[in-house]
């Protein structure tokens, strides 16, 4: 079983879901991906191969999908939309729309943001035949999830990506972000510091573990919203673990508004996939000259409707 595969035992949170939003949930792939799987007879229920989407399930179901690897490589794609924020020899910094996937993974390998980099700056594909990244991963430097929006940065050179790494690393790349999440945060301020690590009951999610990697997340309230009662957070990333921000507010009893795989009901202002979680704001020292730059990314209209006084909220930095 590979780490993208599916194997779990259906517990309250999946009990009387069909097995396609089921399966859709907890490997993060789309109800379209999770068609295809059941079609080929990789998905079983109970041992035995599903066969209808529409299939209930019900707690104890043991629930299994095998999720096929991706190809090695990925083709330039000019038809995927890439919106540059910045751009030098060195990289590019992207306002990535929501439902965009980075890179190729399970259930995604065509129409990736890094194959849109890639028809735009062919010469990004020379990293990873250089052996300084992954092969579907050339020029990431992070990466954002599928259903958060907002800036990132690739790597368009040897030096770029070199410098970038290191300034992820050493945290001297600043990442803010802005979160809407359910009910009233108390504290102004604080800091949610506890290791993550992939969940022992969903494996295709993660979770606060004592044997986890450290992971540190500051928050700041700016705004706090009645009916129903939500809270506009500005997050800092001190580490950038898988979901980093999702687990650790799920687990102070905050989690993104919308964000079913990690305990938030659903909320029909949003679309089915997308949460509340915007990479606000982009910091770093420029590869070449050294030169500090900052980046921002002003809240899609979606999200803005949902926080609409984010503006006054934010403030200075």
């Amino acid at each position: 079983m590979s780490d993208l595969d599916v194997d779990l035992v259906v517990t309250s949170t999946l009990d009387g879901l069909r097995l396609d939003r089921a399966l859709s949930l907890v490997s993060g792939l789309s109800r379209a991906d999770v068609a295809r799987l059941i079609v080929s007879g990789a998905v079983r229920v109970d041992g035995r191969v599903a066969t209808k989407a529409s299939l209930r399930l019900d707690v104890g179901h043991h629930l299994e999908a095998e999720i096929p690897e991706t190809s090695d490589e990925v083709a330039p794609d000019p038809t995927v939309p890439v919106d540059v924020v910045a751009e030098s020899d060195d990289y590019l910094v992207i306002n990535k729309r929501a439902g965009q996937v980075v890179h190729p993974g399970a259930g995604h390998v065509d129409g990736t943001l890094i194959a849109g980099v890639l028809a735009r700056r062919p010469e990004v594909a020379r990293l990873a035949d250089a052996g300084l990244c992954d092969l579907v991963r050339p020029g990431v430097v992070h990466r954002l999830d599928k259903g958060t929006s907002g800036l990132l940065v690739v790597a368009t050179s040897p030096e770029g990506l070199l410098s970038l790494r290191e300034q992820l690393s050493s945290r001297e790349m600043g990442r803010t972000y802005l979160g809407l999440v359910e009910g009233h945060v108390e504290e102004a301020r604080g800091i949610v510091e506890a290791p993550i690590g992939r969940s022992t009951r969903q494996p295709t999610l993660m979770a606060v573990r004592p044997d986890g990697r450290e992971a540190r997340t500051h928050y700041e309230v700016l705004a706090r919203y009645d009916a129903p009662a939500t809270t506009l957070l500005r997050l800092r990333l001190d580490t950038g673990r898988t979901h980093q921000i999702r687990v650790h507010l799920s687990t102070i009893g905050h989690p993104v508004v919308n964000d079913l795989r990690y305990g938030h009901r659903r909320d029909s202002r949003l679309e089915e996939e997308r949460f509340f979680l915007h990479s606000y704001r982009l910091e770093f020292l420029d590869p070449t000259s050294g030169q500090p730059h900052q980046f921002q990314a002003e809240l899609p209209d979606d999200l803005h409707a949902l926080a609409p006084s984010w503006r006054e909220s934010v403030g200075p930095s």
